[in-house]
């Protein structure tokens, strides 16, 4: 079980430190240029939902993972009684 944990806090920090270092950037890009105008708004709105997007499939992914690992564990435990 705290084989599973410790997968899950790596790979839940693969999503995090991603999803703040690109909200840092963009937050940081907007204040050198100022203000923006509505194409970039519209442009920055896209990228934001891309990566929203991508953030979801990714943690469908590491919940996939999580419930190989577990079932996996289970199957351990199982051999490991008989």
């Amino acid at each position: 079980m705290k084989e599973a944990l410790i997968v899950a806090i790596v790979f839940g920090s693969f999503v995090l430190i991603p999803a703040v270092i690109g909200g840092t950037i963009v937050i940081s890009i907007k204040l050198l240029r100022g203000g923006a105008s509505r194409k970039d708004q519209a442009e920055d709105s896209k990228i934001i939902q891309e990566i929203y997007q991508g953030l979801g499939r990714m943690e469908e992914r590491v919940e996939a993972l999580e419930t190989i690992l577990l079932d996996r564990e289970k199957g351990d435990r199982h051999h490991e009684k008989l």
